[in-house]
């Protein structure tokens, strides 16, 4: 699977065999901290060419991947190789937040992800909330402001972007 970074987490972390992984994160009690109601990371091999120094020159990078799944309780994405050519990728990593969608309620009986769409991590306290998700291009979420499809770049398939539908 092909998968292109739109955006991270905020809390990256360094495993024992030098793998780092992205997660989400809140403001909570005026830091930065994990408070997930789904954890999961997106993790990144040692020899996948990702450069944690240079966390912004990744985005809209496309990386093969395994496909999401769960491991040991938790959601997971495996960023196994960043590709040399560029590529259209199958899906997008992104991340977001209540200031950008005005807040998820997921405890709504409505669907508020498409069914495509694969949870990694999601982090709330209060009204602030960060989602990681793996997004397939024209899938959608649905926040309080409306519901966003992801649309991808025909020029540049690489980059894709939420757009709020207008109906």
């Amino acid at each position: 699977m092909l998968i292109s970074v739109l955006s991270f987490g905020r809390i990256w972390s360094r495993r024992a065999d030098m793998a780092h992984c992205n997660t989400t994160s809140v403001a909570a009690e005026g830091k930065i901290r994990n408070r997930p109601c789904i954890y999961g990371v997106a993790r990144f091999n040692t020899r996948s060419g990702f450069r944690p120094d240079w966390t912004e020159r990744m985005l809209t990078k496309v990386f093969d991947c395994e496909p999401s799944c769960v491991w040991n309780g938790h959601n997971n994405v495996l960023f196994k190789r960043l590709l040399e050519a560029p590529a259209r990728p199958d899906a997008y990593l992104a991340t977001m937040t209540a200031e950008q969608t005005g807040g998820i309620d997921t405890h709504n009986e409505s669907p508020w992800l498409h069914s495509d769409v694969r949870v990694i991590s999601f982090s709330e306290c209060g009204e602030r909330q960060e989602a990681m998700l793996v997004m397939p291009p024209y899938t959608w979420i649905r926040g309080r402001l409306g519901t966003f499809f992801l649309e991808s770049r025909r020029q540049k398939p690489s980059t894709a972007q939420l757009v709020l539908s207008p109906w």
